[in-house]
């Protein structure tokens, strides 16, 4: 029987994560539960909130997303929310059980004027007691900074997919653009939320090939959420080929591999999921779900449905955090 390896190192090559998803799907698996087992309690969920601060009109291309203004969604464009909004809606995730609270703005980049409001809400969400994370588009190093010293915990900022296929996904910015955002969210010391987005026409190696780039960052990510595209009415990919299930089950169990001790998060897509594939994602090193009824614009599974699913299956909510 194989060992499976459990340092943790930031050296892989494409053809090594190419074997990993080339192995038998149960010695995947066993390998995959054995390194998350090894690290985090495999009964423990950690549930995140996400909530859409701005939505609509963002000047980006990204050929997956409902808010672009080149897409024709019937999107309603909304100003950024008051912060009284934003804090009800903490307040009944907290209520829900959840124990991060992530906010997203359908920005390109944030103008400086823009993270006054976002402050605003991380202070009071830090206040709830629940961790904060928020999603803006690409930051300048003093803008990272300035969320650090509001109480910013996590700044996401996905990597989407691989570098060669990147450029038919957008092209309104470059995959470097998102690299340098992620080199200035960890140079300011907050933690880092960063994975992709499958089921965009890609192939394995660019599957793979996106893993690499996430598992050779200078520090792995503290959370990984990985997206089954949701593919949305008017835009580009509304129609493509959806990934075969146990493929996505063999990325999640490939994604715990290289990154041990990350927080690998079911997120966009689960609507679409049955609840076997769920729990094999589970098992398979996922310890983490989006939990509400939308994540950003589109369709989240009912909260009844999750919780129900989670004690069917034993498991119970809670922070994930690695051993």
């Amino acid at each position: 029987m194989t060992t499976p390896q459990t340092d943790i190192r930031h050296d892989w090559s494409p053809s090594e994560v190419l074997d990993l998803y080339a192995l038998p799907f149960s010695e995947l698996l066993f390998r995959a539960h054995h390194v998350h087992r090894l690290y985090f309690n495999p009964a423990e969920i950690q549930i995140s909130t996400l909530l859409s601060i701005k939505t609509g009109a963002c000047p980006e291309d990204c050929k997956y997303c409902s808010q672009s203004v080149r897409h024709k969604t019937d999107l309603e464009r909304e100003s950024i929310l008051d912060v009284e909004a934003v804090l009800e809606a903490a307040e009944a995730a907290k209520a829900g059980g959840a124990t991060r609270f992530c906010m997203g703005a359908a920005w390109r980049s944030p103008k400086d004027r823009d993270l006054d409001k976002v402050v605003e809400m991380i202070k009071g969400v830090r206040a709830l007691g629940l961790e904060t994370c928020v999603t803006l588009g690409m930051l300048k190093d003093q803008q990272a900074q300035r969320l650090k010293r509001a109480g910013l915990d996590y700044y996401n900022h996905n990597l989407d997919t691989s570098p060669a296929y990147y450029k038919e996904i957008v092209k309104t910015h470059s995959f470097e653009d998102r690299l340098k955002t992620l080199e200035s969210v960890r140079e300011a010391g907050l933690n880092v939320c960063c994975g992709g987005i499958v089921g965009m026409g890609e192939t394995r190696r660019d599957r793979a090939e996106l893993i690499v780039q996430l598992a050779n960052l200078p520090v792995h990510p503290q959370s990984v959420p990985v997206n089954n595209l949701v593919q949305v009415p008017g835009t580009p990919l509304d129609g493509v080929a959806s990934i075969d299930p146990l493929e996505f089950a063999r990325t999640i169990a490939v994604a715990r591999l290289v990154m041990p001790k990350s927080v690998v998060r079911l997120s966009a897509g689960r609507a679409e999921m049955s609840d076997e594939l769920q729990a094999l994602c589970f098992f398979a090193g996922a310890n983490s779900i989006f939990y509400g009824e939308k994540l950003l614009t589109t369709q989240n599974p009912e909260a009844a449905r999750d919780m129900a699913l989670l004690e069917r299956l034993g498991m119970q909510t809670g922070n994930a955090d690695p051993a």
